[in-house]
C-alpha cells in the first residue's frame, strides 16, 4: 500500500484515535507497538520512512 492509498484507507474509518503518535523513531514506534498492544485504536503518523529522523542521526540504536 502506498502513501495515498494509506491517507484515504484513514480517511474512510470510522470513529476516533485512542492515541495519535506524532513521529516514528525510536520512541514513537516504541509507544505505537506499546498502545497497540493493549488493545488501544493507534494511530502513527511520520513525514518520512521511520526511524529516518533524529532517530537515525543520534545514537543508531533503537530502544525497547
Amino acid at each position: 500500500m502506498n502513501r495515498t492509498e494509506m491517507i484515504e484507507s484513514l480517511r474512510q474509518m470510522p470513529g476516533f484515535w485512542d492515541i495519535v503518535i506524532i513521529g516514528g523513531g525510536a520512541t514513537g514506534l516504541g509507544v505505537a507497538v506499546e498502545s497497540a498492544s493493549r488493545g488501544y485504536r493507534t494511530l502513527l503518523l511520520e513525514q518520512h520512512d521511520f526511524a529516518k529522523g533524529t532517530s537515525s542521526r543520534s545514537t543508531k540504536l533503537i530502544h525497547g
